[in-house]
């Protein structure tokens, strides 16, 4: 199991080499092509450039996409704090079918001893002035981590552009059971935060796949666009595996999704809540 950088809090050498380790050897971030000009060395670039296997079946970009690209930690980095979601929503005004790259403008709200607040605006890259949808969040510091952190190299993954592409639950080893569920497997160190619990990149994907799948059974096809999400992370992930349950309910002109993370090897503990509004695609 991943081990809990906080436990190094003590020894600054140790603690800045594991943090070097796990941000490196996160999977979240590297491959969906994002970077944060807080933590990694090298140009700005908070933009994303979209592949095939980053689009639901009607062609939006998905909110998993959307929700790695822009956490909202509260503004909090790994290099002065050591952060943990607490809240997240975003709000889609435009499913983004042609749009080849976007860019995320954050914004941080409020940050206080503990809790930070932030939002962001998602663009599209190319034509800044059309808006793709907003999100906003809490996060909250469980740990001061020691003075002197450096920001680190970046070691994208490059994964080249496919109408073949692996679905991103494949990727996050997320299967859909012969109960019925879909699940993540036991927790590693590739979807781990450096505090070692289940990173929210990893939650995101299974969350909106367990939804996307039980709205498209209410509703009778899978070309739904995304509306809006919110996810309220409750306790951390530590051991796995972890399921979800999704219930779908039909209204008059769109599909609302609920779905509870159970952590299976921590005494079956709910820890993430989520909620998806979904609508036909035009």
């Amino acid at each position: 199991m991943p081990r809990d950088i906080r436990e190094l809090a003590d020894d600054p050498a140790a603690y800045a080499a594991e943090l070097r380790s796990r941000w490196g050897g996160l999977l979240s971030y590297r491959y969906i092509g994002r970077t944060y000009d807080s933590m990694d060395l090298g140009p700005t670039d908070n933009t994303v450039t979209v592949r095939h296997d980053m689009r639901d079946p009607a062609g939006g970009l998905l909110l998993a996409v959307l929700g790695i690209a822009s956490p909202e930690g509260g503004g909090m980095s790994d290099l002065e704090a050591v952060p943990n979601p607490v809240v997240h929503s975003c709000q889609v005004l435009d499913p983004g079918t042609d749009v080849t790259r976007f860019e995320v403008r954050g914004e941080t709200l409020k940050q206080g001893r503990q809790l930070g607040y932030s939002r962001s605006l998602l663009v599209d890259a190319l034509r800044p002035e059309r808006v793709l949808a907003v999100t906003e969040g809490q996060g909250i510091s469980l740990g001061i981590p020691p003075k002197g952190l450096q920001k680190m190299p970046v070691d994208p993954i490059v994964v080249v552009d496919s109408p073949e592409l692996p679905p991103l639950w494949q990727v996050f080893g997320g299967a859909r059971r012969p109960d019925g569920h879909w699940a993540l497997p036991e927790l590693a160190a590739e979807v781990a935060s450096p505090d070692a619990a289940l990173h929210i990149g990893p939650q995101f994907v299974i969350l909106e796949t367990a939804a996307r799948d039980a709205a498209a059974a209410t509703a009778g096809t899978d070309r739904l666009a995304a509306v809006s999400s919110h996810v309220m992370f409750m306790a951390r992930g530590k051991v796995g595996p972890f399921r979800a349950e999704a219930q779908a309910t039909a209204g008059r002109s769109a599909v609302l999704a609920r779905v509870l993370l159970y952590d299976e090897g921590n005494d079956d503990r709910a820890i993430t809540v989520a909620s998806y509004q979904f609508a036909p695609a035009g």
